[in-house]
């Protein structure tokens, strides 16, 4: 199964306006991980300046940021979905051993 990276660029307003939306933006992660569709999902940097989810599809990862209150009250100043060839680990897409 290959693996899709949604990347967020977060707006410098992020922090402040977060509180408002984040219990939204969980329950849409958290439901999307109990579809198997999420697989891990987070902030990147202290503070947060980014973040990263990753998918089992590209679907999934498109319809989740469309749906995103991040996204919607522009928090996410840019998002995008890339695959992401995984090759080391248990989940790995196409392992590759030596």
């Amino acid at each position: 199964m290959p693996h899709f990276i949604l990347t967020y660029e977060l707006a410098p307003d992020y922090l402040e306006r977060r509180s408002q939306f984040r219990t939204e933006h969980l329950k849409l992660a958290w439901e999307a991980a109990d579809q198997g569709a999420l697989l891990l999902g987070g902030a990147v940097g202290d503070p947060p300046e980014s973040a990263m989810l990753l998918f089992t599809d590209r679907a999934a990862a498109e319809a989740f940021a469309k749906a995103d209150p991040y996204v919607a009250q522009g928090l996410v100043k840019e998002w995008r979905v890339r695959p992401w060839t995984t090759v080391v680990g248990k989940e790995a897409a196409t392992p590759v051993r030596p």
